[in-house]
């Protein structure tokens, strides 16, 4: 019997509200019929009916037809440049988006509107879309959680309703009740009562319009519910319900169902809580996907078991299903706002091309600032062409520098070569010779004349010794490849004084430097130079550490400083890391560089060793 009543209910519901929509959808068919048949109407009046279409729509909740009927009206509107008509389209638009969850969006159109209205002359229709506008904003920001900005707008929306000429007290009993489930919501649960009674007092309210007044007392019971103050509940969650019923208000009788099902399942009155619940999936599944989300998700939670988990699962998968759904009307109506947009152009375009006048000094301005560009371009060219001569001297006298070294090495080498031959030749010779006199006079047979010739030839053989020792260390280049080396270090004691940082540099002395061709050399010389000068410059840094190593025929060049680091891929490539760039590609070789915020940098270069 119980559940006979609940079906009874719901198509008694179910036929009233078909009725109403199914009268909106006459009303549409009668003006699309008008539209076709006649032969008179211009563009703006053709606006004006869409504009009538996409209000009847919007009451009958068919967003997505709603959005596209306005959308028509503006474009027309917006060309004719006819303020309010676009102002009020607009709204109807942000209504639209709202219901759609397109908050954000409803949001921007919102600020429109009211940038709209406000440059028009205030009489009191544009009055009464700004307190519509406001109240749009209102439940925009209470949607998305920012409660002070919601009670803000709602404030501005019923204080401007309350100066309206005209009878206005149902639109002032929605936004008051607005504010009630902002304060709800935002736990001000003594403001909510406050603004409770407002309603409560304005009898003609209740009695003219009871939808509104049950949407408060819901809203009301459910404050009490949730400030732990269940002293009046569940009587006003029933009396609620009864209203609901008494006018035929299926719609709204969903949430007080779904409150009913949260009290009685608090008390673990489970068969009253399955009663409210099954009844408000029941009304939900023909009017509202959110609510009949919200019913499935409530109905998981008194249910249990297997039943409850099929509640969870249907639940999430309608909740899949919304998400997707609003992501795609989210993006049919960002296409037909950027067709929008694109007409806009095309209109600001005509006008241009109207105003000549403008466009001549447009150009000529525009002529003037690619003038300045080319020639800044240009100065910055033959800039960027003496760094690069600069760099070629400096390569020529690093050359240069390089040449002189060797010579002074060969010059060495031949000095070295000289006195060797001049203590082999000379003083060996000599030695030689008076050890074999020595040798001889060694024919006496005193015992102390053979002992005293034996020592002073002994001791000639260990000079002779000594003077070989010293002929062949003389004679081997025993500085071979260290010329190179020798000038890294002068390059590093002296960018290292002059930045004022401290230094440690560290060679493997398996890397023949004397194979290695010039080339290689002065662009592994220029990159360390470089790169001391982008460590002063950038890094300010205390300490850098240089590394020489040969793995595998290619040579490792490591420099790791403690300065501040820097972001790799957000770095801009300037000047110097693109001439080491290119100086690493001359010789075949990689760069890698990483860098930790203040930890510091290390670059590491590899060139093979051809």
């Amino acid at each position: 019997m119980k559940y006979f009543k609940i079906l009874v209910c719901f198509l008694v519901g179910l036929n009233y509200a078909n009725a109403q929509i199914d009268d909106k959808l006459r009303k549409i068919d009668s003006i699309k019929s008008y539209i076709a048949i006649s032969k008179t109407l211009d563009s703006v009046s053709v606006a004006q009916e869409h504009y009538k279409i996409g209000e009847l729509y919007r009451h009958s909740l068919l967003s997505d037809s709603a959005y596209t009927y306005f959308q028509k009206a503006e474009k027309v509107f917006r060309k004719y440049k006819l303020k309010y008509e676009t102002a009020i389209t607009l709204y109807g638009i942000a209504v639209v988006q709202c219901l759609d969850k397109d908050y954000t969006g409803s949001e921007s159109t919102s600020i429109e509107v009211i940038t709209l209205l406000e440059s028009l002359e205030q009489n009191n229709n544009i009055k009464k879309y700004r307190a519509y506008i406001y109240n749009n904003l209102g439940i925009v920001f209470d949607e998305l959680e920012q409660f002070d900005e919601a009670v803000r707008y709602l404030e501005l929306s019923l204080s401007l309703k309350n100066n309206l000429q005209g009878d206005f007290n149902r639109s002032k009993g929605l936004t008051l009740n607005n504010l009630i489930k902002v304060y709800r919501r935002s736990g001000q649960y003594n403001l909510a009562f406050e603004k409770y009674d407002e309603i409560f007092n304005n009898k003609k309210l209740i009695t003219e319009h009871p939808d509104v007044y049950v949407l408060a007392l819901g809203n009301y019971a459910n404050a009490l519910y949730l400030s732990g103050n269940s002293k009046k509940l569940p009587g006003l969650y029933l009396r609620a319900l009864n209203i609901c019923d008494s006018i035929n208000d299926k719609y709204n009788s969903i949430i007080i169902h779904q409150h009913l099902a949260e009290y009685y399942n608090n008390l673990n009155l489970k068969d009253s809580a399955k009663y409210y619940a099954y009844n408000a999936k029941k009304i939900s599944e023909f009017y509202n996907n959110d609510d009949l989300l919200k019913s499935l998700l409530l109905l998981s939670k008194i249910e249990s078991g297997e039943v409850a988990n099929k509640f969870l699962k249907d639940y999430i998968k309608l909740s899949d299903s919304l998400q997707k759904s609003e992501r795609a009307k989210r993006d049919k109506f960002a296409r037909i706002r950027f067709e929008t947009s694109q007409i806009e152009q095309e209109n600001v375009k005509i006008a241009r091309e109207r105003s000549w006048l403008l466009i001549i000094s447009i150009g000529t301005i525009l002529t003037a600032f690619l003038l300045y560009l080319i020639i800044t371009q240009r100065n910055k060219n033959k800039e960027l062409q003496f760094i690069q001569k600069q760099q070629e001297t400096n390569e020529e006298i690093y050359n240069l520098m390089l040449s002189q070294n060797e010579n002074i090495e060969e010059a060495r080498s031949l000095e070295k070569k000289r006195i060797s031959e001049e203590l082999h030749d000379g003083v060996l010779g000599r030695l030689f010779g008076t050890r074999l006199s020595l040798d001889s006079l060694n024919l006496s047979n005193s015992v102390e004349a053979v002992k005293t010739r034996g020592q002073y030839i002994e001791e000639l053989k260990a000079i002779e010794q000594d003077i070989r020792k010293v002929s062949h260390e003389l004679n081997t280049d025993f500085i071979s490849g260290s010329g190179f080396i020798d000038i890294i270090k002068t390059l590093v004691e002296t960018q290292a004084l002059a930045y004022e940082i401290e230094y440690d540099l560290e060679h493997d002395d398996a890397i023949n430097w004397d194979s290695i061709s010039n080339k290689m050399k002065i662009h592994i010389y220029r990159i360390i130079q470089e790169s001391l000068h982008n460590i002063y410059k950038h890094a300010n840094a205390t300490h850098v550490k240089i590394s020489f190593k040969l793995k595998n025929n290619v040579i490792c060049l490591t420099l790791t400083d403690d300065g501040s680091g820097f972001d790799v891929n957000k770095a801009k490539s300037g000047i110097g890391l693109k001439n080491m760039n290119s100086r690493i590609k001359e010789i075949n070789g990689t760069i890698n560089i990483t860098s930790k915020k203040d930890i510091g940098t290390t670059v590491t270069i590899e060139a093979p060793i051809s």
